[in-house]
């Protein structure tokens, strides 16, 4: 076994000779100094002072030296190193507050603008789908048309071919208006506004109608006495219940899918003859897949032209109308009216602004 090396010199040994001490620490200043921020001088950090730095590798070989020569090469690693922590931490403080500075002018607050403290609304669907609505048709050159919602009972009822003796003109129906004598209701329809738009222009007509009307039933999950609906009229030559068929079925189509299935039947109505249901196959219909009625439509009954001006011999037209809270409800799959009178802002964000 030999003897012990006692003439060993930590100077000549390159990682702990001193000009290899001095040539780490030179190039951990160097980089320290050139580090423009946090991110880089935390990566000189990893590069000088981390576990596999030169400083740090050449202080393990000094547990290999002769007990003479440990002194020496320790107090020579452990000033390098030392000089190497203090340029961390005075770089260190000065790279902090310039990310201060810096974060101060890019975020500032304006402490003299006014704060709104107040929760935000949201549109309610039924606006949204009734824009909607009239957005379809105005793109197939309909016009939208508007009328008062507190109306003359001739409008809602005569002109619309309904006799006195119609179950709709009882008090069990309509909301009607006092005096007694004063022949005002509020609009179980938007249909006087299909009357008022006779009056007033010369067909070709194509409008659509959407609004308030008032019935006097119980708010439950499927009723509400005020609800919206909305109405669509077309007069001019030549019209058939194929235009009225072809109108609906593009109308269905936009609404629920390409793939929406639509059907009609037989109904009567005192305003259009022949007259139809509507039906939309709804798939999420409780109890399983059926047909459900989405509104009635017809041909324009030739009494209701001659009451509002225009020569049925000319002229035909046909007529449909159907509720908005239902067409919403087999939009979107809502199980209940109530929720959508209930005012809870909650209910009316899920739709955002647009249908």
């Amino acid at each position: 076994m030999s003897a012990p090396n006692k003439s060993y010199d930590p100077k000549q040994v390159s990682p702990l000779g001193a000009e290899a001490v001095d040539a780490a620490v030179a190039a951990a200043l160097a980089d320290i100094a050139a580090a423009e921020d946090l991110d880089a001088l935390k990566l000189a950090r990893l590069a000088h002072a981390g576990d596999r730095s030169p400083l740090a590798l050449a202080n393990r070989e000094i547990g290999a030296l002769p007990p003479a020569a440990k002194a020496e090469a320790g107090k020579r690693i452990g000033e390098a190193r030392a000089k190497i922590k203090d340029a961390l931490e005075a770089r260190g403080t000065v790279l902090e507050d310039q990310a201060s500075m810096r974060m101060l002018a890019e975020e500032t607050v304006d402490v003299t603008l006014g704060i709104d403290d107040l929760p935000q609304g949201a549109r309610h669907p039924l606006t949204a789908i009734s824009e909607y609505v009239a957005d379809v048709f105005v793109s197939m050159g309909w016009e939208v048309a508007e009328g008062p919602e507190l109306e003359a009972e001739w409008f809602n009822f005569d002109a619309l071919n309904i006799p006195a003796d119609h179950p709709a003109r009882s008090m069990q129906d309509t909301f009607f208006v006092a005096p007694e004598n004063s022949h005002l209701v509020l609009r179980t329809h938007t249909s006087p506004v299909q009357a008022r738009t006779m009056l007033a222009k010369q067909p070709p007509i194509y409008v659509v109608v959407p609004g308030r009307v008032f019935r006097t039933d119980e708010l439950d999950a499927t009723h509400t006495p005020v609800f919206h609906q909305v109405e669509g009229l077309a007069i001019d030559e030549g019209l058939t219940m194929a235009h009225l068929q072809g109108t609906l079925l593009h109308f269905a189509q936009t609404m629920f899918g390409a793939d929406a299935k639509v059907r009609w039947r037989p109904s009567y109505f005192p305003f259009t003859e022949p007259s139809a249901e509507f039906d939309l196959w709804y798939p999420q219909a409780k109890g399983g897949p059926r047909w459900i009625e989405w509104g009635g439509c017809g041909m324009v009954n030739p009494d209701v032209l001659i009451a509002c001006g225009i020569d049925p011999e000319e002229y035909s037209g046909f007529a449909f109308g159907m509720g908005l809270e239902r067409t919403l409800m087999f939009r979107h799959t809502i199980t209940d009216m109530r929720d959508m009178v209930e005012g809870d802002i909650r209910f009316s964000r899920q739709f955002g602004m647009e249908i």
